[in-house]
């Protein structure tokens, strides 16, 4: 028996020789050969050393099985631990935060205000508004428009009329005339009818959309007879809410009515103040400046169709209209504007 325990681990020191020498590129030395009268104990221990074998495979399988859990937990408190604080000398990037694009403000860019365009309401066969005694909205409106261009010129403004004449100018052609000029405003001018005889104001309109009845009257009056196709209406509406020009526009309506009404109430106590309102009218929404309508008085009323028939009360209205876009001319060419 101590025979064959000698010869296992023997044939055991042999085999592991034989493994590391074919590790480490060395030849070990033969085997010594076994004489013949041991092949029962050979056969033997050859089962022994399979035994072993078998041992020593599971023990390095249960041992690469620990290291790859050892791993594997290694990798889920990496995944899971809160990361390291930056350095003394390291620097935080601040992330940029994501926000919805916003309307350009027209405080950023020094506009000044040179170059207005003033049209005058209506001409040719086109009457307008005309009030029983007789007296016509063209008319009133191109000597208004006259009167203004004249105060604006003295001024040192550069004034375009799109029309000088009785003449018929559709609304295409004065949209068109004034966008061809890269004139600064466009300043349209009309004299109101009102279903009361009673009421006497004045309103100043700039471009949005309205719900008040009275206005999408008004703007239906004044849009017919445009010179507009249905295409054409479709594309100029794509253009309808370019932020900054509308804001103008707002602006421009805030200063000159605001003047209008203040001056003309100072010789006309009993007139009302109509107020700023938003109206699609085709002039406002096929120019490209900023642009407003004024409704400067009420042919309706008896009382102010008399007015309107005396120079010197257009006079007052055109002296009114200059305040306000001198007004807002003052609030752009300012070099310490504040924006519109």
């Amino acid at each position: 028996m101590a025979n064959v325990d000698e010869m296992k681990r023997r044939l055991l020191r042999e085999a592991v020789k034989e493994n590391i020498a074919t590790v480490h590129g060395v030849r070990s030395r033969p085997v010594q050969p076994v004489h013949r009268d041991h092949r029962t104990r050979l056969r033997k221990s050859f089962l022994i050393v399979g035994l072993v074998a078998l041992i020593a495979s599971l023990f390095l399988f249960s041992t690469l099985t620990g290291y790859h859990q050892e791993v594997a937990n290694l990798l889920s408190s990496l995944m899971t631990t809160e990361p390291p604080s930056l350095a003394a000398n390291q620097v935080a990037i601040p992330e940029v935060p994501f926000s919805e694009p916003q309307p350009l403000d027209g405080a950023v860019f020094p506009l000044g205000l040179k170059k207005i365009v003033l049209d005058p309401g209506h001409g040719g066969n086109d009457l307008g508004a005309v009030a029983p005694l007789g007296i016509e909205e063209k008319e009133v409106t191109l000597d208004i428009a006259l009167r203004l261009r004249r105060l604006l010129e003295e001024a040192s403004f550069e004034i375009l009329m799109t029309r000088k004449k009785d003449e018929v100018v559709t609304l295409a052609q004065r949209a068109a005339f004034a966008n061809s000029t890269g004139a600064d405003i466009f300043v349209s001018i009309h004299v109101n009818w009102i279903t009361s005889p009673r009421i006497r104001s004045v309103e100043t309109y700039y471009l949005g959309p309205t719900d008040d009845p009275h206005s999408v009257q008004l703007a239906s009056m004044e849009n017919r007879e445009s010179g507009y196709s249905l295409a054409d209406f479709r594309r100029l509406l794509e253009g309808i809410y370019v932020e900054m020009r509308r804001d103008h526009s707002r602006r421009l309506a805030e200063v000159l009515h605001r003047e209008l009404f203040k001056s003309l109430g100072q010789v006309n106590p009993v007139l009302k103040n109509g107020g700023v309102k938003r109206a699609p009218f085709i002039v406002l929404v096929a120019t490209d400046m900023p642009a407003i309508l004024v409704e400067v008085s009420c042919l309706s009323n008896e009382e102010e169709a008399r007015r309107l028939a005396t120079s010197n009360y257009r006079q007052e209205i055109a002296q009114a209209l200059f305040k306000g876009i001198r007004s807002y001319a003052d609030t752009l060419n300012s070099p310490n504007k504040k924006g519109s």
